[in-house]
């Protein structure tokens, strides 16, 4: 017995697709992924309409599935994150029901809730056995961690295992076990791993990010925080990897063992494991090769579903231990409201991903951004859209001082005790606009594209149409 099927058309039919249901994906292949374009290819040819498409993020690889919604094949988006390429198109109208973007944390909660029921799961797993228990961790598309899966394997109706590395039962060292496994499909590749890089992995060279990434390290040695036991994730952008870096300074120096390191993993975060700085990864997603190696080589290294990542309705979950993130943000208000979905002429570009979940769970959240970009400043009395709440938000770093959310009068103290140049964010908003003058307010359109929804599952924010002019 085994559950081979011959092609991914198959395992469609097998797994009773129909007009009108709702199909999942995982990113871990990321700008790399050829699964998502293969399976949406059958469906069209096969006929199925009026889906939708529940993926945990969406890359500009997958500009294909633009077509599929202008065929009326897909009629609605769920998703955490969104690149550009796409954004651009969905911030044009081209769907007629909005797109709901979600948390890392909230998007398995509302799976596992029934809040989003998936009909048929498409796994694409990197190696798998004839009955299923897959990984991310061996073969040639290796991508490390399959945390994003995990809720989608466990609650989908059915879930199909698209693998381009095959091997014989049983498959020891699984991520996701047999049990939740109806069909497997064996096809030629599933992606290309140099796609999983992020484009934004290497640390900054630039003398502004690396001025604010110093200053972000001492606040956090600042922060009374920074001790044995200690618990953090950075983002894989270059200013916040510099950040990792000084503060790895600081914990060599100082001596202090860290307890674990969370989140999307780099190369880098594996370093600081490596060299004593923590005792565990705890790893939803690898950002780069490095981190793909090391998950498979050493057992600190911790693959964790996306509900133990950032999950809101878990009984616990790895960010509600977490003392410090690192974030970044296209826009803060005066409020300490983040957005991370839109850029300053209103298109989708991004999404929360784990950017509220760690805000919401970590005892410091901290927000790196010049005060400036291409022109235009980072501090506004509004944001375009609110990604992360500003209550959840403890601290605005930029190069021209550290803005303190006035509700952490502790940190306050602190920083000021420590000679950091605390400056009220109103002030940090005037001296922007005295370099970029003071923008003209974004002009949206009548029709929503998408809406944000907190990892509660309440409405945090409407995106309306890009108006052609």
């Amino acid at each position: 017995m085994n559950k081979v099927v011959n092609s991914i058309r198959e395992a469609i039919k097998l797994a009773g697709l129909k007009d009108g249901m709702t199909i999942s994906f995982h990113h871990h292949l990321r700008n790399g992924d050829y699964v998502l374009n293969m399976v949406m290819a059958e469906i069209a040819d096969m006929g199925i309409k009026d889906l939708t498409v529940n993926a945990s993020s969406l890359f500009d690889i997958h500009a294909p599935l633009l077509d599929h919604i202008k065929n009326k094949v897909v009629t609605k988006l769920l998703t955490d994150y969104m690149s550009a390429g796409i954004g651009h198109s969905i911030s044009m109208g081209i769907m007629d029901t909005p797109v709901e973007f979600r948390s890392h944390g909230g998007r398995p909660a509302d799976i596992e809730l029934g809040r989003t029921p998936i009909d048929v799961a498409f796994i694409a797993a990197p190696t798998s056995d004839t009955m299923g228990n897959c990984t991310g961790k061996y073969g040639k598309s290796a991508c490390g961690s399959l945390g994003y899966a995990f809720p989608d394997a466990m609650n989908a109706k059915k879930v199909v295992v698209i693998t381009d590395n095959l091997v014989d039962y049983p498959l020891i060292d699984y991520s996701i076990p047999e049990i939740y496994i109806d069909y497997v499909v064996k096809v030629d590749e599933i992606g290309n791993p140099a796609g999983i890089v992020s484009g934004t992995t290497k640390i900054t060279r630039d003398p502004v990010g690396l001025a604010m990434a110093q200053m972000a390290a001492k606040v956090i040695k600042s922060s009374g925080l920074l001790k044995d036991g200690f618990s953090f994730q950075t983002g894989a952008g270059g200013a916040t990897l510099a950040a990792a870096k000084f503060l790895k300074e600081i914990m060599i120096k100082e001596n202090i063992k860290g307890s674990y390191g969370l989140g999307g993993i780099t190369g880098y975060m594996v370093d600081m494991l490596n060299e004593g700085c923590f005792e565990a990864l705890l790893d939803v997603q690898c950002f780069d090769l490095k981190a793909v190696e090391s998950i498979r080589t050493n057992p600190k290294h911790q693959e964790v579903s996306a509900t133990h990542y950032a999950g809101p309705n878990a009984k616990s979950a790895a960010v509600d231990s977490l003392d410090v993130v690192l974030l970044g943000a296209t826009e803060i208000d005066t409020d300490f409201n983040v957005n991370v979905n839109t850029d300053s002429n209103g298109y989708i570009m991004g999404g929360s991903g784990g950017h509220s979940d760690t805000a919401a769970g970590a005892k410091l959240a901290m927000i790196i951004a010049p005060l400036s970009r291409s022109r235009l400043p980072i501090v506004t009395d509004r944001v375009n859209c609110i990604s992360t709440p500003g209550r959840t938000i403890d601290v605005l770093v930029t190069q021209k001082g550290v803005a303190v959310n006035p509700a952490n009068k502790e940190l306050k103290q602190r920083l000021v005790d420590a000679a950091i140049p605390v400056k009220d964010i109103h002030e940090l908003k005037a001296i922007a606009e005295s370099i970029t003058g003071v923008p003209q307010k974004l002009k949206k359109g009548d029709k929503e594209v998408a809406k944000v929804i907190y990892r509660d599952g309440t409405l945090l924010d409407t995106i309306y149409n890009v108006p052609v002019m």
